[in-house]
């Protein structure tokens, strides 16, 4: 009479694949030195595939073919067998079950040799919690073949991530953990560092799932820019095509909330992608800084699943003067990005500023009242006032009061402020003086003391009569 024992292994394939992926995922660690390590702690989590609802099997009752069947295993776990009737086998492994069905032939056979194949493993169902752009219930598929086909795969933890539409830039993926939960009750836990898996590809890292398997993904509590950067790039990272809702406050032109994505251009019809959704891409999308942007000090507040909150420090003047472009990092949804006001500008960094794609391509500022040319006037970013008043064509002669202008300045609030400037046209860059201006800023060049005693009483220079007019319509006097 063959071994029993030896019998169900021998016609059960999936053992076979049970015993291939727990050499493949290698447990336990070999290595003591890496024992220590994050990446280490793979442990001794279960690999043994239990039946369940869903599941397609074979039971073989040898030498009594009328008994041998194929069965689908309803919700509830039992299968209704000849001659025994509902036989419960829900969360039993394969061998388990042939046991318990050998006991209860047992009664009406003689000896019976019972073996149970796996032919059609079910979906599997899994949850995904934490740093994860979608976290919840999901059902991953197998595939591969089972049973006369042994190369089934199953779900790993990275599919689980992706299908939950990828860990977000908050992620710590050194520390995901896999809950597993146990027919005894107990639950087995392992830790896995999926960073070291980006590093050196070793497959034990990426775990394959079981049904009701939970993988959660901490919060980050340090940022670092490179790795994070590095995330981003890889194929279980939220979609960076995905549009995301980001806001911008502080010294930029445009503060408020813009939706980021991907650049493009077209050319002969093509459209071509030029940059990922940064920083940098928000603040264009913001008008550009403002010649007050302290762009040393720019932080990103960024919102958690835990319902706190990341405050990352970004050096865009690093990214300026030396292509660090881990500062440039990648922007997620409710992200909120703040530049913050200068204590003191800089004339030779503002000047280099404004020919850089953080400043808009220019500016627009209204020269009126006694200039030779007054309009308005396109200036590049961080002009001061002086150069403003010579490209409206320099004060208009006598008729010009010029030793003091009016400069008129929309806030970002919505409020107007209005002040005199002690004009001196050989002075650098300077807040009293010759202040940098900012996009729709008016400069008003008043009359002489000669002008306004030969001028009427009723007439008003064109030009600065009717912006007059339009100012004192909208209650800014002078």
């Amino acid at each position: 009479m063959l071994n029993t024992s030896l019998l169900k292994i021998f016609t059960q394939p999936i053992a076979g694949v049970t015993l291939l992926i727990a050499v493949t995922i290698g447990f336990p660690v070999a290595n003591p030195a890496q024992a220590q390590t994050p990446s280490s702690s793979v442990g001794t989590l279960s690999t043994t595939y239990t039946l369940g609802g869903g599941d397609r099997i074979r039971v073989n009752v040898f030498e009594v073919p009328e008994y041998t069947g194929e069965y689908a295993i309803p919700p509830g776990g039992a299968i209704n067998l000849p001659l025994i009737g509902s036989v419960p086998i829900q969360g039993l492994t394969t061998e388990q079950a042939a046991d318990e069905i050998a006991k209860r032939y047992s009664r009406y056979l003689r000896r019976p040799l019972i073996s149970v194949n796996l032919l059609s493993p079910r979906p599997i169902n899994v949850f995904v919690a934490g740093e994860v752009t979608t976290p919840g219930a999901y059902t991953l598929s197998l595939s591969g073949g089972a049973g006369d086909n042994p190369g089934v795969q199953y779900p790993t933890v990275l599919s689980a991530i992706t299908t939950a539409k990828g860990a977000t830039l908050s992620a710590d993926i050194t520390r995901v953990v896999v809950r597993r939960k146990l027919r005894n009750g107990q639950q087995q836990e392992v830790t896995l560092n999926l960073k070291e898996f980006i590093k050196t590809g070793n497959i034990p890292q990426d775990i394959t799932l079981r049904d009701g398997d939970s993988i959660f993904v901490p919060t980050a509590t340090s940022f670092n820019l490179a790795e994070a950067r590095n995330l981003a790039a890889t194929t279980f990272a939220a979609d960076t095509t995905t549009p995301r809702t980001v806001g911008i406050i502080g010294e930029v032109h445009r503060p408020g909330s813009y939706l980021v994505t991907q650049g493009s251009t077209t050319v002969a019809g093509e459209t071509n992608v030029t940059g990922l959704p940064t920083v940098t891409r928000a603040i264009q999308l913001a008008g550009g800084i403002t010649s007050q942007a302290d762009i040393r000090n720019v932080v990103l507040r960024r919102p958690t699943r835990t319902g706190a909150e990341q405050s990352i420090n970004i050096n865009l003047w690093q990214l300026l003067q030396s292509g660090d472009v881990n500062q440039d990092i990648l922007v997620q949804d409710g992200d909120t990005i703040v530049i913050p006001t200068v204590t003191e500008v800089n004339r030779a960094e503002a000047t280099q500023l404004a020919t850089t794609t953080l400043s808009p391509p220019e500016i627009r500022v209204g020269v009126v009242g006694e200039v030779k040319a007054p309009g308005q006037v396109q200036l590049p970013p961080n002009t001061p006032l002086n150069q403003a008043i010579l490209a409206a064509g320099s004060f208009n002669d006598a008729r010009a009061r010029k030793k003091t202008v009016q400069l008129v300045r929309l806030n970002p609030d919505g409020s107007v402020t209005k002040r005199g400037i002690k004009v001196d046209l050989s002075a650098g860059i300077n807040e009293n003086t010759n202040p940098i201006l900012r996009d729709n800023d008016i400069v008003i060049v008043g009359r002489s003391g000669i002008a306004q005693a030969t001028d009427g009483l009723n007439t008003v220079a064109g030009p600065l009569g009717t912006f007059l007019g339009i100012l004192r319509f909208f209650g800014i006097g002078f």
